[in-house]
């Protein structure tokens, strides 16, 4: 019946803020929609943020700030992404440890938004290659 988020909504103190966080450190595109909204490009899904002062309607019950927990897909390998976040300055809460991802195995480092969002941004363990079971037709 469904098939795909298409976006999510991160409450946000300070769009222009938020904006230059996950543009410059995570490298998103950004989309200004208004100026209530922007979307934060991430493949074919948004991350759309609004302000806590919005008057967009609806919104959630309880919108606030730094109580989402998002895991993100790296491309680069886990080590040169952390060598991107030590020259920005940017502090690693947690990692990389071995955790396991929608798919699978998943090699991850954690971090914080400037609003306290915890942000895992991982990348898949290779999985070893499977062996067929031994074939009594083949011997």
């Amino acid at each position: 019946m469904l098939s795909g988020l298409d976006h999510l909504v991160i409450t946000v103190t300070d769009i222009t803020r938020a904006v230059d966080f996950y543009s410059r450190v995570l490298g998103l595109d950004v989309r200004y929609r208004d100026a209530q909204r922007v979307d934060l490009m991430l493949g074919d899904t948004a991350l759309r943020l609004h302000q806590t002062d919005t008057d967009i309607a609806p919104i959630s019950a309880t919108p606030t700030p730094g109580s989402l927990d998002l895991c993100l897909r790296c491309q680069l390998p886990l080590t040169e992404f952390k060598q991107h976040l030590d020259a920005l300055g940017i502090d690693i809460e947690l990692g990389p440890v071995d955790r396991q991802g929608a798919n699978g195995p998943i090699e991850s480092v954690y971090l914080r938004d400037p609003d306290g969002n915890l942000l895992e941004v991982a990348r898949p363990l290779r999985q070893p290659e499977k062996i067929p079971p031994e074939d009594d037709a083949y011997r």
